[in-house]
C-alpha cells in the first residue's frame, strides 16, 4: 500500500515548492527594490540566483536536488516550445518579408559568431592549459547559453560531458553551459539598461517611465467559436492536454530514432543530439498538430475551436519561468572552481562581440528604428525573446515600430539558417581535428551571412567605384 507520508510521495513536489517559493520571494523583492526594478532582470533569474546562493548551506543543500532541477529545465524547454508552436499566430505585420529574413540572418549569424568566439578561447586554452576537467569544444556552449538559453545550454552541456568522458576528460558541461546562460541574462539586462541610459542622457532616446500594462481585448482572450471556458472539461485542461499530447509524440519520435540502426555516424553524432533537440521536435510536431486541427475545422470534422492563444501564451510563459529558475539553481559551483577563468573569458568576450555586431547589424538594417531593433535583438541573443521584448518596451512600449514583429516572425528563418550550427555541434566534440574543421565551417558560414546582411554597403561601394571610373 502506498504511504503518502513517505518522501517518495513528495520528493518531486518539494522541488517545485522550492521553485515556487523562490519565484514569489524574488518577484516581491524585485517589485520593491528600485535598483532591481530598473535593472530589468527577470524575476525568474533572481529566483534561480536566490536558490543558488542558499544551496551551500546545510538544509538547502539537502533539499535542492541538482538532477531534479536539470530534468525540470529540460522538460520545461520542450513544453514551452510546444505551447508556442500550437498557437494560431495572429500578427498584423508592420514589417516586410525581406526584413524578416534579414532579421533571421542576424540571429543565425550571431549564433555562428558566438560559437567562433567561444572556440577562439577554449581551443587554445585546452592546448596550453591542459586541464583534465576542461574540454576544447566547450566554447560551442556559448551560443547555446547566450543565444538559446538554459534549456539548450543544459542539453548540449550534458552531451559534451559524455563526449569529454569518452576521451578521458572530466568536463562538467551542464554547469558550464548553465553558467553561460545565467551570465547571458545578466549581460542582456544590465548591459542593455546601462547602454539605454547612456543614450537617454545624450538625448538620443526618450525612455518612458512607469509601469506599462498590456491591454487585452476580448478577441485576445477568446476567438470566435471557441469551446466554453468550463463545460464537461475546462478550457485550461484542454490546452494542457494538447501540449502534453504533442510532447508525448516528441518522446515517441526521439525513442524511435534512438532504436534505429544508423551505423557509426549515427551512434557518434546523430543519436547523442536527438534527445537534446526536444524543443525542435516539439516545434515541428506542435505546428503539424495545429495544422491538422485547423484542417479538421475546415472540413467540418470539428465544429469548435480548441486552441486558445491566450492560455497557451500563459502555459509557455510559466514553462520558461520554471526553466530559468531550475536551470540557474542546477549550477554547482564546486564543478566550476578549476575552470572559472575560461568561463569568465568566454562570457566576457562573447558579450562584447555580440554587443558590437548586433549594434552594427541593426544600424545597417533598421535605419529608422535602429535602437529599437538593437535592444530587442540584443536582449534575445543574450537571454530569451522575453528579455528582448522587455528591453524594447522601455523605449517602444506600444510596439509602434516593426522591431517587435521582426523579433516574432524571424523565428522560422532563424531556425532554418541556424540549423547548420546545430549539426556541427555534434561533430566538433569528437576530436580536435573535427573541432578545427567545425571552426572553419562556422567562419565560412558566418562570412556568407554577414555578406548578405551588409550587401548594400559592400556591393554599393563597389558599384559606386566602378561608376566613378567611367
Amino acid at each position: 500500500m502506498t504511504s503518502f507520508a513517505s518522501m517518495g510521495a513528495w520528493g518531486w513536489l518539494i522541488q517545485f515548492f522550492v521553485i515556487v517559493i523562490a519565484l514569489l520571494v524574488a518577484n516581491l523583492i524585485r517589485c520593491n527594490v528600485p535598483l532591481l526594478k530598473r535593472s530589468l532582470l527577470p524575476s525568474a533569474l533572481l529566483a534561480g540566483l536566490f536558490i543558488l546562493c542558499l544551496k551551500p548551506f546545510g538544509f538547502f543543500s539537502q533539499v535542492v536536488d541538482k538532477t531534479a532541477m536539470e530534468i525540470i529545465t529540460y522538460h520545461a524547454l520542450g513544453l514551452g516550445f510546444v505551447a508556442m508552436a500550437l498557437k494560431n499566430k495572429k500578427i498584423k505585420s508592420k514589417t516586410t518579408g525581406l526584413k524578416v529574413v534579414e532579421t533571421g540572418c542576424v540571429t543565425a549569424s550571431t549564433y555562428m559568431l558566438q560559437a567562433i568566439c567561444g572556440l577562439l578561447i577554449t581551443m587554445p586554452l585546452f592546448v596550453w592549459w591542459n586541464h583534465d576537467d576542461f574540454f576544447y569544444a566547450a566554447g560551442l556552449l556559448l551560443p547555446m547559453g547566450y543565444g538559446q538559453g538554459p534549456g539548450q545550454a543544459l542539453n548540449f552541456g550534458v552531451t559534451y560531458t559524455q563526449f569529454a568522458a569518452a576521451q578521458g576528460h572530466l568536463f562538467h558541461g551542464a554547469d558550464f553551459g548553465l553558467s553561460i546562460a545565467a551570465a547571458g541574462f545578466i549581460v542582456g539586462s544590465l548591459v542593455g539598461v546601462v547602454y539605454m541610459n547612456r543614450l537617454r542622457r545624450k538625448g538620443v532616446l526618450k525612455v518612458e517611465s512607469g509601469d506599462f500594462k498590456e491591454v487585452y481585448t476580448l478577441e485576445d482572450y477568446e476567438s470566435e467559436n471557441e469551446i466554453p471556458h468550463a463545460e464537461s472539461i475546462d478550457k485550461l485542461t484542454v490546452q494542457i492536454c494538447l501540449v502534453l499530447l504533442v510532447y508525448f509524440l516528441v518522446f515517441l519520435l526521439m525513442m524511435g530514432v534512438e532504436r534505429l540502426d544508423m551505423g557509426a555516424f549515427g551512434i557518434k553524432t546523430v543519436k547523442p543530439l536527438v534527445w537534446g533537440f526536444n524543443f525542435l521536435w516539439g516545434t515541428i510536431l506542435g505546428t503539424l498538430v495545429k495544422v491538422l486541427l485547423n484542417r479538421f475545422r475546415k472540413v467540418k470534422i470539428m465544429q469548435r475551436e480548441y486552441i486558445n492563444n491566450y492560455t497557451l501564451d500563459r502555459i509557455a510563459g510559466c514553462c520558461f519561468d520554471f526553466m530559468i529558475v531550475a536551470g540557474t539553481a542546477a549550477i554547482d559551483f564546486n564543478n566550476l572552481r578549476s575552470i572559472w577563468m575560461p568561463l569568465l573569458l568566454v562570457c566576457t568576450f562573447g558579450a562584447v562581440v555580440t554587443f558590437f555586431y548586433v549594434l552594427a547589424c541593426c544600424k545597417h538594417l533598421y535605419p529608422d528604428y535602429k535602437y529599437e531593433g538593437f535592444f530587442s535583438m540584443f536582449g534575445m541573443l543574450t537571454g530569451t525573446a522575453s528579455n528582448g521584448m522587455i528591453l524594447l518596451r522601455e523605449i517602444d512600449h506600444k510596439f509602434e515600430t516593426p522591431a517587435a514583429n521582426n523579433l516574432v516572425l524571424q523565428t522560422i528563418p532563424a531556425i532554418a539558417f541556424g540549423f547548420p550550427v546545430l549539426l556541427v555541434m555534434g561533430v566538433a566534440p569528437q576530436g580536435m581535428r573535427q573541432c578545427l574543421i567545425t571552426f572553419a565551417v562556422l567562419v565560412a558560414a558566418f562570412l556568407a551571412f554577414a555578406c548578405f546582411i551588409f550587401r548594400k554597403k559592400i556591393f554599393g561601394r563597389r558599384s559606386a567605384k566602378i561608376k566613378s571610373l567611367y
